[in-house]
């Protein structure tokens, strides 16, 4: 039953992507070249408890120009091996994307996420799904406005790594797809936010330490409904997982 259920969530999230991409390429759509390199951290401070910190920069081109800068904060809570939850903060400062503008627009979020993960042999399963509410700062004529918009937006993760050769600690093949959906008074005509795909390869730096590393293509729906991006994203994310200490015994 439960292997019918992760084959059911998978087609899902294919199928997702799927229609993303036949969107991207039935849609006048700006294209764009990216790159993103981040530190995602799980600091424990017991057995159970953990901090979770994330810092984020995605560049334009390679590194030619600042995209955004993203850091993220917040308390975990590990039920099991496999299950976790986490309520945080997070704030984005975004570049602005028309030309000649300069002004950045701030964007502040407070998220809260639950993390499934499985495996099935030499196939390993991360889900996660996330809920964010987010006020955005309006930019107009290159000013600031004072105004936010607010969305409340729902991300599902789904992620894969496989183990392709017999020693685990050679690189191992990686896949995702993510999808957003984002709704409020502010939401009229993009539910649909956008969709990231993702693939390449996990590799295990030590007991703490690992990252992935491959290619990203991002397909998003801009507020007017009427005008999208479809990013290709060269991506580097290093994973650090710190346990808690072990009190000596005497």
């Amino acid at each position: 039953m439960k292997t019918s259920v992760k084959l059911l969530l998978l087609a899902i999230i294919i199928s997702c992507g799927v229609t993303a991409f036949g969107q991207a390429t039935s849609k006048q759509v700006t294209h764009n070249t990216l790159s993103w390199v981040s530190i995602n951290s799980n600091l424990f401070v017991s057995k159970k408890c953990f901090i979770m910190a994330d810092a984020h920069l995605r560049e334009n081109n390679f590194f030619s120009s600042t995209s955004f800068i993203f850091g993220r904060v917040g308390f975990g809570y590990q039920f099991n091996k496999n299950l976790s939850a986490v309520v945080g903060y997070g704030n984005l400062l975004l570049s602005p994307t028309t030309a000649g503008w300069s002004t950045k627009s701030d964007e502040n979020r407070i998220f809260e996420q639950v993390q499934l993960s499985s495996a099935y042999g030499k196939l390993k399963i991360l889900q996660r799904l996330r809920n964010e509410q987010r006020w955005v700062q309006i930019i107009a004529n290159d000013k600031k406005t004072g105004a936010n918009r607010f969305t409340n937006r729902v991300r599902y993760l789904f992620s894969t790594t496989y183990q392709v050769f017999k020693d685990p600690n050679l690189p191992q093949l990686a896949l995702a797809d993510e999808c957003m959906l984002q709704f409020g008074k502010d939401v009229v005509y993009n539910t649909f936010e956008q969709n990231r795909i993702f693939i390449g390869i996990k590799q295990k730096i030590n007991n703490n330490l690992s990252f992935d590393a491959g290619y990203m293509r991002i397909f998003q729906q801009k507020n007017s409904g009427v005008s999208y991006s479809l990013s290709d994203v060269y991506r580097l994310f290093f994973y650090y997982n710190l346990p808690c200490k072990k009190k000596a015994t005497t």
